[in-house]
């Protein structure tokens, strides 16, 4: 019985949208749009019947154009030093991410990083709608295999350049150095997969700078890819 009244609600508005001028060799006329009165009162109708499954629409925020400024960071002019080197892929990446650029929930422990730079192609020239996909372990080491917490992609603005909100990385047993994974893959180009690493245990090439701030880090990177 729990959809008992949306199927009659779809054929009241079916037969609304489907009566036609018959008769003769008058020509077929318009479907007429359902009258304001029909509406109202099926609005009401569902309003006041629990047997109507209650309906949320979500709506992704549009990008924060003024980050970069109101966290007064200034990128550098790119430098590239050779492509970023591929790494694995490891046991923990989810597919099919959220579109969103801060990892960040309420109560969510850890010390903040922001993490900024360009996505680059072979020859240093910055990439528009490069897409990122990022995902890690929470401070304290621990990953969701479930849900999509600390999970999410993104693409770069139109002067190339990404920016995440989360926090750092903590270490598990089983690989004790903090890292992020990140999917990169230029729009028409190659996918990389790798991991970007931390001063405190640096890794040639994907090492992040970072930049410490009141209460928070700032980390800077750049991707360079091949398009």
């Amino acid at each position: 019985m729990k959809h008992i009244l949306s199927v009659f609600i779809v054929m009241i508005l079916a037969a609304a949208c489907t009566a036609v001028a018959q008769g003769g060799d008058d020509p077929i006329q318009p479907a007429a749009s359902p009258t304001p009165g029909i509406i109202s009162e099926l609005a009401t109708l569902a309003a006041n019947t629990a047997e109507v499954d209650e309906v949320i629409v979500v709506t992704q925020p549009p990008p924060d154009e003024d980050f970069f400024s109101r966290n007064n960071i200034t990128l550098s002019p790119p430098v590239c030093s050779g492509l970023t080197q591929p790494q694995m892929e490891g046991p923990y990446y989810t597919p099919d991410t959220p579109e969103r650029n801060s990892l960040l929930e309420e109560g969510m422990p850890g010390t903040r990083l922001l993490l900024v730079g360009y996505v680059l192609d072979q020859n240093c020239q910055p990439l528009p709608d490069a897409w990122l996909d990022f995902w890690q372990a929470d401070a304290n080491g621990e990953y969701d295999n479930v849900g999509y917490r600390l999970r999410g992609h993104q693409f770069t603005d139109v002067q190339g350049r990404y920016y995440l909100e989360t926090v750092l990385p903590g270490l598990y047993a089983s690989r004790p150095i903090e890292h992020i994974h990140v999917k990169v893959q230029p729009e028409g180009g190659a996918l990389v997969t790798t991991q970007l690493y931390f001063p405190n245990q640096p890794v040639e090439g994907l090492t992040v700078t970072l930049e410490e701030r009141d209460g928070y880090v700032v980390g800077y990177f750049n991707f360079v890819v091949q398009r």
